[in-house]
This record gives C-alpha cells, structure tokens and sequence, in this order.
C-alpha cells in the first residue's frame, strides 16, 4: 500500500493530484504557498509516499519539505514528460493528473538530484559566473567610454597606467557619473569574486576528486569542481558518450536511410559545466603541457574547421578524460601511462616496431 502524488509546481500555487493504492481513488486540490498549510497536508500522509514534480526553479524549499517528511521525491525531465501528454490542452489538472499516471505506471521520467554538498558547489559557481558576467559588461562599458574619448589601449586599459590615463580624461558630467560608478561597482565585485573563490577553494581542500582533476594541464579549480559535483556520482554514467551528451557536447544528428548527417552540439546539458570545459581547453591547448590534446586541436583548424568547432571538439575530449580519471581514480600521469600501454598493445608486432 503506497500513495502517489503529482504535483504541478508554480512560485505561489501548486495543484496536487493523487491516489492512495489501497482504494485506488484519486483525489485532486490546489495549495497556496501564502494562505495554506502545505506541511500540514503532505504530513498526513503516513505509509509509503512518492511525490513527483518537473523539475523547476523556485521549488528547492518544497524539495526540502518532503525529505524532511521522509517522503521520496522523484524529479522528472520537464521535456519528456510534456512529449507524454496525449491532448493539447494543457492546464495544472491535466499536469497533475499526467504525473500521476506515470508514477502509477512506472513511466515517470526521473532525473539525477545532486546531493546537498554539490547543490551548494554548484550553486557558489553560478553565483560567481553570474558576477563574471556583470564585470565582463561593467568592463565593456569602459572600454566604450575610453574609446570615445580617443583612448584605445585595449587590455592595457585595465594596468596602472591605463587607469591613470582614464582617469586624467576630460569628460562631461555624464561620463564623469559613468566611470567613477562602474570603477567602483568593479572593484566590489572583484572583491565579492575573490571571497566566492576562497569560499571554493575550502571546499575543494578536502576533495581527492578535485586534487586529480587538476594534475590535468589547464584545469584549474572552478573546472574540477564543476566536473566533480556535476557528475557526481560517476558511477551513473555506464559510458563516456552518455557524459559528452549530459554536458550538451553531443552532436546533433539529422540522418534518414543512407544519409547520415552530424550538425552542431545539443547544448542541452549543463551550460556552466559546458563554458567551464571550453575554458579548460583553450588553456590546454595553448599550453606545451598536453601535447596530443593541442595536436588534435591544430589538426582541426588544419582541415578548414573553425576555431569555435575545433576547440568544441577539444572541450568534448577533456571532459571525457576527466570522466576517466574520476572512474579510474588516476591522475594525468597515470591516464598518460594507460594510454600509451594501449596505443602499443594495438599496434602490430614486428622486430623493427619502435616503443611508445
């Protein structure tokens, strides 16, 4: 005897529908966030309960709610479960009543939900690229202004010198306003990124995991944390295509019969671990550290390909390195190491054969 509920989550309503296998009525009712007592209804529920939603934003609260009742929560992929949906019209009962009948079925979509530490890491991540972003546009905004005013000195702009001669710019009143306003926003902001980092780099002490991810040339710390709480854990990924595709590194295909054709990558996976990866590799590719991975990179742009795809393509192989390395708990020397063993164990014998 168990209960199931589905739930169609919004910021202030939710609609529940669910059903109570001993009797197998089902019962439908909207909450309030403000006016209801949400704890109170879920807390009525005493055997076994499986509550469902789409994953959304805003409902981290809720989630907290249901574990605290010791209820289990299952989290689905918004995308499959609206491709189940057999009608076209759509409201917060049919949503409620479609996610109940797939608990009931055992047809419910379920994701991954990261443990509360990687939530947290993952969480102080987006909140520092979030800050990168607004200084990347406080930035360019000086950039404007200096080039305005005859001042081009591109990266330079932002030495000693530089600033000096920003700041002895004649400007009207307006510009005044703008540069001091956004020379001081910038310096905040470095400041809050900083203590982000230090608040990071604490948590990443005490991580073997991140200690041999970094072994490998241009990965640094933001990188290997973004690898290991994303992925974690390892284990769930039975083969490395499947980690290509859940950081939206897979290509895109479009084949029919004999046709078969491979477009751009899905983007639909983790975008911040996806930016962090391309990152990663154009420090590695730039670097004399890794020489395959700069090889294959070169190779690319050797064939006519951009320089966007080929250094995609040089992000898609790191994270699958990465994967290994964290499957096989081996730094970047011993991934080296295995590497050339295979490489030599696949090539022919012969007395004139060279090593490794």
């Amino acid at each position: 005897m168990s209960v199931y509920l589905g739930v169609d989550f919004h910021a202030r309503t939710q609609t529940v529908c669910w059903c109570d296998t001993a009797d197998g009525l089902i019962h439908q009712r909207t909450l309030d966030h403000q006016r209801d007592d949400v704890r109170g209804f879920y807390a009525q529920f005493t055997v076994p309960t499986v509550v469902g939603l789409e994953a959304t934003g805003y409902a981290r609260w809720f989630h907290r709610l249901i574990e605290a009742l010791g209820h289990r929560l299952l989290v689905g992929d918004a995308y499959v479960i609206r491709k189940c949906a057999l009608r076209r019209q759509k409201n917060d009962r049919r949503d409620a009543e479609l996610l109940l009948d797939l608990l009931l079925h055992g047809d419910f979509p379920a994701v991954h939900v990261p443990a509360i530490a990687s939530q947290a890491v993952l969480r102080l991540l987006r909140y520092r690229q979030r800050l990168v972003e607004i200084q990347t546009k406080l930035r360019n905004g000086v950039q404007a202004l200096a080039l305005n005013h005859q001042l081009r000195l591109g990266p330079k702009l932002w030495n000693k010198q530089g600033q000096q001669q920003l700041l002895a710019l004649e400007l009207d009143t307006i510009d005044v306003l703008q540069r001091q306003h956004s020379l001081e926003m910038l310096q905040q902001i470095h400041t809050r990124i900083r203590a982000i980092e230090k608040e990071l780099t604490l948590r990443a002490e005490p991580d073997a995991r991140v200690r041999l991810l970094r072994t490998h040339p241009g990965v640094g710390l933001l990188t290997s944390l973004a690898v290991v709480h994303a992925l974690e854990p390892v284990t769930r990924f039975d083969r490395a295509r499947r980690v290509a595709a859940y950081c939206g590194l897979d290509p895109c295909e479009s084949s029919s019969g004999d046709s078969i054709h491979m477009g751009h990558i899905s983007k639909q996976g983790n975008r911040l671990l996806r930016h962090l990866l391309v990152e990663a590799a154009h420090r590695a590719v730039h670097s004399k550290a890794d020489a395959d991975l700069r090889n294959f990179y070169f190779r690319l742009i050797e064939r006519k390909k951009n320089a966007a795809v080929a250094i995609t393509a040089a992000a898609r192989k790191l994270v699958l390195r990465l994967y290994r390395m964290l499957r096989e708990n081996i730094d970047y020397t011993e991934f080296r190491r295995r590497g050339c063993e295979a490489r030599c164990a696949r090539k022919p014998a012969s007395p004139t054969a060279g090593g490794c």
